[in-house]
């Protein structure tokens, strides 16, 4: 949006406050966003943002400025002295006020270059602490606050972003509603044992676990209703892919059975991946993914009972896949350390600091790939095992998660759980009263479960039963129990975890990057 011209007494120098300027007065042009400067092409503009990088070649110094919508090179000439002498004295991340005519440039992100006229600099900082060289992942979560300011992290949230308005169109356009559940709650869906407490004036109440059980409420009134917003479990883990923090996105539909909310959960997890690919191209290009990963998602997903899955991680062809795996993974080991060791080699030979810099870089990053893959070949083995002795009843861990789903280049649903590991409103199934009517979505490429729902017990009768062989104390549930007694259908719903969801569309290795300030077993801070 433009703010219109406006005329300011020439350049500020620097400082916090206006107060030494030059000599020149200059007109400041529109102020535009860098995303925007292929459409000002040969027009005076102003940018504002923050000093990202900067280099020097000799008579040339280039200022690369980020403003949140992308990066643009400004070109600072020598003959201009005193213009020439402000940009060299700034630090990473001073924040700018630049003006200047737009160039067409393609070496230049986004294409298009500032011919600098004019400079204010809002604030000047200095000793940034997350400079161009490789920094630790401890270092970078405690500076997370800053660490948000990468192209890589603005990329990931960019993704999210447009995961969460996806979600959202999706249930909108279906005649949802949206309601919003309590997050403190006076008891347990889930396993009691990973429940947060809370000081309530003197009582005992917990962080929620799930919106679901009011869900259920509101669905009897509205019919398909969904909510989102933060949820909490207490695990003591500390996986890549658990966060003590994260955000659900429900849904629960009055009169659905367990095929149409596999067919839900089919269609929400399409309208996302979609809209990741036709909106964030450019972004999931910057983080590395594949986008032909993706462009096979598509419906209608594999599917497997509980039964059939036991069997699939029993399967000695599978045992013998894993274990030619093993050996590639080994094989892989032997060539990149020699070119771990021939990128050191050129570190210490490179002269100019963005050559350092960058190399740094590359050898931090192959480090992390060579650590992956040694934690894998040490633990492949322990997996196979496990996989071959699996027993039926066990609840599926990571471990088996990950060989179902990279069996499959879509995301496979799991139905039919046995009822004795799974919540207590989970209807049984009419066909074999040992399992339940569930469902589980497992991403590919082994990133796990994404999605977990069911079919809910409607019967008062069962669901009390069932309450008292959990040992459930019913009078924190007797609103939820009247939902069986006042006009009960068949109905259900499901929960997708976005952070889990951004994980596996991004391609990343941990889910600490997916959410702007993680909360993990052992940090809550920033």
């Amino acid at each position: 949006m433009s703010l219109g011209p406006r005329r300011l007494p020439g350049f500020f120098l620097g400082g916090p406050h206006p107060g030494t300027y030059a000599r020149a007065l200059f007109t400041m042009a529109d102020t535009v966003s860098i995303r925007s400067l292929q459409e000002r092409l040969e027009q005076v503009v102003s940018i504002r943002g923050w000093l990202y990088g900067k280099r020097s070649g000799g008579r040339i110094a280039f200022l690369l400025v980020r403003d949140g919508t992308g990066l643009c090179q400004c070109v600072v000439e020598a003959a201009q002295a005193e213009l020439f002498s402000a940009a060299e004295s700034l630090g990473q991340e001073s924040s700018l006020m630049v003006t200047g005519r737009v160039r067409a440039d393609s070496r230049s992100p986004g294409g298009a270059e500032l011919a600098v006229t004019g400079l204010q600099v809002l604030q000047s900082a200095s000793d940034y602490p997350i400079s161009r060289k490789a920094h630790g992942t401890d270092f970078l979560m405690e500076h997370r606050h800053l660490w948000l300011r990468s192209p890589r992290q603005a990329a990931i949230l960019r993704v999210r972003h447009t995961l969460i308005r996806a979600a959202r169109r999706y249930f909108d356009d279906h005649g949802f509603t949206l309601v919003d559940t309590p997050i403190l709650s006076p008891g347990a869906a889930e396993g009691a044992g990973t429940l947060f407490p809370v000081d309530y004036f003197g009582d005992t109440v917990y962080l929620a676990q799930t919106g679901q059980l009011y869900l259920e409420a509101a669905a009897m009134a509205l019919g398909r209703v969904y909510c989102f917003g933060p949820t909490f479990r207490a695990e003591k883990s500390k996986t890549r892919r658990h966060l003590a923090e994260f955000w659900m996105i429900e849904p629960e539909i009055a009169f659905a059975e367990l095929p149409e909310l596999m067919t839900w959960a089919e269609g929400l997890v399409c309208a996302m991946v979609g809209a990741a690919l036709s909106e964030r191209r450019e972004e999931l290009a910057l983080l590395g993914r594949n986008p032909a990963a993706l462009e096979r998602i598509a419906p209608p997903f594999p599917r497997l009972t509980y039964s059939q899955a036991v069997d699939l991680l029993r399967d000695p062809a599978l045992h013998r896949k894993l274990e030619q795996e093993l050996e590639a993974d080994r094989a892989r080991l032997k060539t990149l350390i020699p070119e771990l060791a021939a990128l050191d080699e050129q570190l210490s030979r490179a002269r100019q600091g963005w050559q350092q810099d960058k190399l740094a870089q590359q050898a931090a990053d192959l480090r992390e790939r060579i650590r992956d893959l040694e934690a894998q070949v040490a633990q492949r083995p322990i997996h196979i095992e496990h996989a071959r002795n699996f027993a039926w009843g066990e609840d599926f861990g990571g471990d088996e998660e990950t060989i179902i789903s990279r069996q499959f280049d879509r995301p496979v649903l799991i139905t039919e759980y046995p009822r004795r590991i799974k919540a207590f409103y989970m209807k049984p199934s009419p066909a074999n009263p040992d399992v339940v009517l569930n469902l589980d979505m497992l991403a590919p490429e082994g990133y796990g479960e994404i999605i977990g729902g069911s079919q809910r017990e409607d019967d008062l009768a069962a669901l009390r039963q069932r309450m008292a062989e959990e040992g459930m104390n019913p009078a924190p549930y007797e609103w939820y129990l009247d939902l069986r007694r006042y006009g009960s259908v068949p109905h259900g719903g499901f929960g997708l975890g976005l952070e889990r969801t951004v994980a596996w569309i991004c391609g990343l290795k941990h889910i600490r990057e997916t959410i702007p300030f993680p909360r993990l077993m052992g940090r809550i801070y920033p």
